[in-house]
């Protein structure tokens, strides 16, 4: 089989140039499922990705609930961010292997480049479990240790557009940057980073960038620094520092844990427990005891980062691909069988059914092959008119090597499967009747 497989491809070829109408119907239909197909799978694949496959499993999304029995449904989700007082109170008693709270803001920047006036930075305020956590990438430097956290030390981490726009291509670590009045010491700058989607904070977009900096937590709060993002209050604030000060009744913080065993996620959910009685006993808590620790997919899964649509993109598109198919294969047919005069002389001179389906089945994955073509362009093309729509995961809609390959191989499997009736009717030709035909 092997010897005669270029055989086979010269005849497949032969007969493309003997019928090109036909030839370029199969390779536009193949072509046009498989670009409208992995055009809506890449997209679904960038929205329903594992942003942080090595460690998704071990992070969990911290919840309690402190509002008040105003309003309170039973059986109802957990408040979706935290106090203050309650993420600062649990980073504090450290129980995960690793934690970390945080909040989204904004500062305003003081660059000392000449001809650069002030302008706005967004800006991550969190604590040093962080970049560990979430395995972030340094290019320089590093991020600040928990002893800074405590001491509400004024250091910053840069992304690394932030630090090219303030710095040039200079290590900026141990430099000073002024933010909002105050002078910061550049401890670190990260690599290029952009989990997909950004499962840290969906508050402030799922697909948007990262943070142009990044500030301790408690920095942020002793600067009063300005904050972004949801804000949920079920009260009055009497806290000198408003709804974001510690005694206020708001949830507007995140909280993430690492616990990198069963054992820790059990531990962790029966001290969540508990930390809500106690809170419940001293009269903060109102409603009943209702923890949550969520991993990092299911927590994409609850605050459906998939819209519905897509989904629905996706199976309109393989539906798609399958009339293709079936048009495909009516063509191969009819094509197969015209020539059943030239396969009913091969089978007089030799030529065994399995060549002749071999043969036949050659030659749809040819056109597989150069449907798969035309198809990828097709995709490129698709994916060029998703990244000009007015979506946060727009211009992250690209081919990846990896749908490369996964769009040859559908292409390929596609055109297989199409020519395996026709293949099969053809090797049924009876040469008997074919050369009394003749």
């Amino acid at each position: 089989m092997s010897g005669l497989f270029p055989y086979y491809v010269k005849l497949a070829l032969r007969s493309f140039r003997r019928n090109r109408a036909l030839t370029a119907l199969m390779v536009l239909a193949i072509a046009l499922g498989i670009g409208a197909s992995m055009t809506t799978l890449t997209v679904f694949r960038l929205l329903s990705g594992d942003p942080i496959p090595h460690r998704s499993d071990q992070l969990h999304y911290v919840r309690l609930e402190p509002r008040s029995l105003s309003g309170h449904t039973p059986g109802e989700d957990p408040s979706e961010q935290m106090t203050r007082f309650d993420a600062e109170t649990l980073l504090r008693e450290a129980r995960g292997d690793r934690q970390a709270v945080m909040a989204g803001g904004g500062v305003a920047v003081e660059p000392d480049a000449e001809g650069l006036n002030p302008f706005m930075l967004q800006a991550r305020y969190t604590s040093a479990d962080f970049f560990p956590m979430f395995d972030t990438p340094f290019l320089h430097g590093r991020g600040w240790q928990a002893s800074d956290d405590a001491a509400r030390a004024r250091v910053a981490v840069l992304s690394r557009a932030a630090a090219q726009r303030l710095f040039g291509d200079v290590d900026p670590t141990g430099r000073t940057l002024r933010l909002s009045r105050t002078d910061f010491t550049v401890v670190g700058v990260l690599d290029t980073w952009r989990p997909a989607p950004r499962f840290y904070d969906l508050t402030t977009g799922e697909f948007t960038d990262v943070e142009d900096v990044f500030l301790p937590f408690s920095t942020s709060r002793d600067l009063r620094l300005g904050v972004q993002g949801n804000m949920d209050c079920w009260g009055e604030s009497t806290d000198l520092e408003g709804s974001t000060g510690p005694n206020a009744p708001c949830a507007w913080v995140q909280y993430w844990v690492q616990l990198d065993t069963p054992a820790g996620v059990a531990d962790y959910k029966a001290y969540l427990d508990n930390y809500s009685d106690q809170q419940r006993t001293t009269g903060r808590f109102e409603r009943p005891t209702n923890t949550a620790l969520t991993p990092v997919m299911a927590w994409l899964d609850e605050n459906e980062v998939v819209p519905a649509d897509v989904r629905l993109q996706v199976w309109l598109a393989f539906g798609f691909l399958a009339v293709c198919l079936l048009n495909t294969v009516g063509l191969l047919l009819a094509k197969f069988l015209r020539r059943g005069g030239e396969i009913g002389v091969r089978r007089a001179l030799g030529a065994s059914r399995r060549s002749i389906f071999a043969q036949c089945l050659i030659e749809a994955g040819a056109v597989g092959v150069a449907g798969g073509a035309l198809g990828l362009l097709l995709a490129l093309l698709g994916l060029w008119a998703v990244r000009r729509q007015p979506a946060d995961y727009a211009e992250l809609a690209r081919m990846d090597p990896q749908m490369l390959l996964i769009t040859f191989a559908v292409a390929l499997a596609a055109s297989l499967l199409a020519g395996l009736l026709p293949a099969w009717r053809a090797m049924q030709v009876t040469p008997a009747i074919q050369l009394k035909a003749q």
